[in-house]
């Protein structure tokens, strides 16, 4: 099913105009997720890149006016895409702010986790909201999924680009073009790598240590590099959206490992095993769920894995202000229940537990639920 980009209205789209009437909002996601035709689609219909309000600092031209301290006069909504490219950025944008607030909205993007490159100097605290822009996830693109909706969301991957086209063929040139973008121009204007090279077999490698838990001595002597280089390189592909880790959960009454973290990518379309593409894609809608949760309602949301010295796993917890809310098990077919589940489930005070599968079978297994991820994403409201 082919959508026009149009018709989709992303979903933090009525909290976003909400909150630029008090204040400030910053939109941080990975590249290309969609954050240009989020911001332009606030300016009315049909809007392109021209609009006098919108202001790429990667533009020549606009990084004079905005350096010169010019805003256009008529605009009462300022979008400032990639500004903090900028050393200063914080300053200039504070500056903005304090002088048109009365006035004016503003609306700040990146391809950079911008809570990361707002901390040090003049602090914006207090001035600003956070949200996260994710890619498409199931809830948000289909009301009533059908089996080839999913199939579709499961290869493609939920960047709207791949995804709206609906080719194979695209969707693996669109992606080693990310890959590029990522590396030679994000990277390389805000961090200093100079071996960018070997950071791109690092990310061409990532894909296959998806869902285990993640060893950088493994990619140290791969690499050939010091283990502090490969743990500092992960971190700039988490500050970059490229992955995301998550740590254990260490439940009271039982021997949980304590320090492997499990890692993910933002594109779960990058992973050619089903299995594991399968427990990215169930991830990407859980980090959703909790982030959404976090940037609109002010929760503490963590998303963690569940595993013992003995090896029984469950892949996910879903925490909120320090409690458990769920786990979730993830098997791609309609098999068997982990007895993992039952162990954790009298062992812990995890409420609720559940085992997702891509098949179509809606069960109850000694309390346990076991059901479609059609099924689970609707149970758990995933925007």
């Amino acid at each position: 099913m082919i959508f026009m980009t149009n018709t989709i209205a992303r979903y933090i789209t009525s909290l976003v105009k909400e909150d630029l009437q008090n204040k400030m909002v910053f939109i941080g996601g990975p590249r290309q997720v969609g954050k240009t035709t989020f911001s332009l689609s606030l300016l009315g219909q049909n809007v392109n890149e021209k609009h006098g309000a919108y202001l790429n600092w990667d533009n020549p031209k606009v990084r004079q006016s905005l350096l010169k301290g010019e805003l256009p006069g008529s605009e009462p909504l300022i979008i400032l895409d990639e500004i903090h490219k900028f050393a200063r950025w914080r300053n200039l944008v504070k500056g903005f702010y304090d002088i048109n607030k009365r006035d004016k909205s503003f609306l700040v993007t990146g391809s950079a986790r911008l809570d990361y490159y707002s901390k040090g100097g003049d602090s914006l605290q207090g001035r600003y909201h956070y949200y996260r822009l994710h890619p498409f996830s199931l809830s948000e693109i289909f009301s009533h999924p059908s089996p080839q909706d999913i199939d579709q969301l499961f290869r493609l991957g939920g960047f709207p680009e791949p995804f709206l086209r609906g080719e194979e063929r695209f969707r693996r040139r669109w992606q080693r073009e990310r890959l590029q973008r990522v590396l030679y121009e994000d990277i390389r204007d805000l961090e200093q790598v100079k071996e960018l090279s070997l950071l791109e077999l690092l990310a061409e490698e990532l894909p296959n240590k998806v869902g285990s838990p993640l060893s950088i001595k493994n990619l140290k002597e791969g690499l050939q590099v010091a283990h502090e280089t490969v743990a500092r390189w992960i971190q700039i592909f988490e500050r970059m959206y490229y992955c995301f880790r998550i740590p254990p959960y260490d439940a009271p009454k039982i021997r949980a490992v304590k320090k492997e973290q499990k890692l993910y990518l933002w594109d779960w379309s990058l992973i050619s095993e089903p299995g594991p593409r399968f427990e990215n894609l169930v991830a990407c809608h859980l980090l959703k769920y909790c982030h959404l949760l976090e940037d609109s309602e002010g929760h503490k949301m963590e998303l963690r894995y569940l595993r013992d010295t003995d090896k029984r796993e469950v892949d996910f917890v879903v925490i909120q202000d320090g409690k458990p809310l769920f786990a979730v098990e993830c098997k791609i077919a309609e098999r068997q229940l982990n007895p993992a589940l039952a162990y954790f489930q009298e062992r812990t005070k995890i409420p609720a537990f559940y085992q997702v599968h891509m098949g179509e079978k809606d069960t109850v297994k000694d309390g346990i639920r076991m059901l479609p991820f059609a099924a689970f994403c609707k149970k758990i409201k995933n925007p």
